[in-house]
């Protein structure tokens, strides 16, 4: 989008810049939290009381209290005790933060700009703040499957908190060298091998937070080798095309990650 003002021009393209960078560390702290189980630590939404953290030990109490109501508390960490909480609940506390600050990092500007620029010109910024917004939500839905029926969230709703994390982030990087980069219209690129390259690297983070959110990846513990071979003798191949796939730790643990 060609842009007259330099300076507008160098402030919109360093705060889409400082979006992608702060979007690209909540994906960070994401699979941290992730890999320390911490995502169920908070049970309940909070969307604007969860900006200020628990004062006091009393707060903190009644946190770890509402965390001892879910299966993941009562079938799996029933022996943790309250600084060991403490622990998982940071990390699932700062993922939260972190999240809230983006919306607010990402809006104010974009009201800013949209003054200054004019709707038109900024309207396809609005996409992506709808999709921030709509991240959260697909967050407390992840999480929320984890509270009544089981010990972890789903990983189809874990696939989907991080494939549109990655969307997310594919459209700053995507804004920025549009508003930044000038067009050459005299070279042309077919976008058949670009976009296929893109679909395969999607698809691999869908299968990724599959494997994450079962803990596939712990089936196996040798590589290149699964088992005695590279496939492994306790299923065929033909059980890799069917929907129950998707949701069998034992054949998630065969993806391309074991064999790059």
């Amino acid at each position: 989008m060609y842009i007259e003002n330099k300076l507008i021009k160098k402030q919109l393209s360093i705060w889409i810049l400082f979006m992608f960078f702060l979007v690209s560390m909540i994906i960070i702290i994401g699979g941290l939290t992730r890999l320390t189980d911490s995502g169920l630590s908070i049970t309940e939404w909070e969307l604007f009381k969860g900006l200020i953290p628990p004062l006091n030990h009393e707060q903190m109490e009644l946190y770890f209290e509402l965390y001892k109501q879910i299966p993941e508390f009562k079938m799996q960490n029933f022996s943790m005790n309250l600084s060991e909480f403490k622990v998982i609940f940071w990390w699932e506390w700062s993922h939260r933060f972190i999240a809230r600050i983006i919306g607010i990092l990402y809006l104010i500007p974009l009201i800013y700009f949209t003054y200054i620029l004019g709707f038109k010109k900024v309207k396809y910024l609005y996409l992506i703040f709808f999709l921030i917004c709509f991240q959260g939500f697909i967050g407390w839905f992840m999480v929320s499957s984890g509270l009544t029926n089981r010990v972890d969230v789903s990983h189809f709703r874990l696939s989907m908190h991080l494939l549109l994390a990655f969307l997310i982030l594919s459209l700053l990087l995507w804004n920025y060298l549009n508003f930044k980069v000038k067009k050459n219209i005299s070279i042309k690129l077919n976008p058949i091998l670009p976009l296929s390259f893109l679909i395969l690297i999607f698809f691999q983070i869908i299968i990724g937070a599959f494997v994450s959110g079962m803990d596939a990846g712990k089936v196996y513990n040798s590589w290149p080798l699964m088992g005695n071979s590279y496939f492994p003798d306790d299923n065929n191949i033909k059980d890799l095309f069917k929907l129950s796939a998707f949701s069998d730790k034992y054949i998630l643990s065969i993806n391309i990650n074991n064999y790059l």
